[in-house]
């Protein structure tokens, strides 16, 4: 089995990138039509912090090429609380505010935990089982993004292989590095991208990323994204990655 290996960035609205990543004078109405041709997927960011519309997530789809996917960052409602199991609600809203819109362009959804929440077992099994299966007719994918030091664990492993939700791998110097196998697919989180390269990372370490990625996708689908690190570096080096494993 050789899974997909999609490659992106977080969101597409950054200043910065104007004029770098998009070319002079593009409209900014414009913006998300070149980044989802730029690049095979992207992190939502937005969905972190507000609701979308259904006709939002149908505008998105509309201007992405076929292939395309996005990762949508879960609500900070869901995730950001003291009791996860108690997290039904705001899931139910999350996953009913219109994200069906996307079709087959809807790629996981990034369950992300702040650094300060530590790893409770029977908490945090709680809230594994309350990630629904689907939505309107479309299968879901789940992936956890922890970063509590406390989460390297193989309870925690073994409770996200149970659940069949992706443990994400993230390079982020301040946050442990997990990398452990769950879910059917893979989601890194690629976060040390320094300014003073171009493409972020140099030549080298491009390399061996994407022999990383290569190796994961023997074991399903992949997805990638440069994100924070040196932001105004990701696209660049996004497009570096992409050259070295194609699309």
């Amino acid at each position: 089995m050789t899974g997909t290996i999609r490659i992106g960035i977080g969101g597409w609205t950054y200043e910065p990138w104007r004029g770098t990543f998009f070319p002079e004078g593009l409209p900014h109405s414009q913006e998300i039509t070149f980044a989802t041709r730029a690049v095979t997927a992207i992190e939502v960011n937005g969905t972190y912090y507000r609701s979308q519309t259904p006709a939002t997530f149908a505008k998105w789809a509309e201007a992405a090429p076929d292939g395309f996917v996005y990762a949508l960052k879960a609500s900070r409602f869901c995730t950001n609380r003291r009791v996860l199991a108690e997290a039904e609600g705001s899931i139910a809203k999350f996953v009913g505010q219109g994200i069906a819109e996307l079709g087959d362009k809807l790629g996981p959804i990034l369950w992300q935990f702040m650094a300060t929440k530590p790893f409770d077992p029977v908490d945090f099994g709680a809230f594994l089982a309350l990630l629904p299966d689907s939505v309107g007719g479309l299968k879901l994918r789940h992936a956890v993004e922890v970063r509590h030091e406390s989460f390297v664990d193989p309870a925690f492993y073994a409770l996200a292989r149970q659940a069949g939700v992706a443990i994400v791998y993230a390079d982020k110097p301040d946050a442990p590095t997990i990398d452990e196998a769950s879910g059917g697919f893979t989601y890194a989180r690629f976060q040390a991208a320094r300014e003073a390269v171009d493409t972020g990372y140099d030549a080298g370490e491009l390399a061996g990323i994407a022999d990383r990625l290569r190796g994961s996708a023997s074991h399903g689908d992949v997805l990638a994204f440069m994100i924070n690190g040196a932001k105004i570096r990701a696209p660049a080096a996004a497009q570096a990655l992409i050259g070295l494993v194609g699309r």
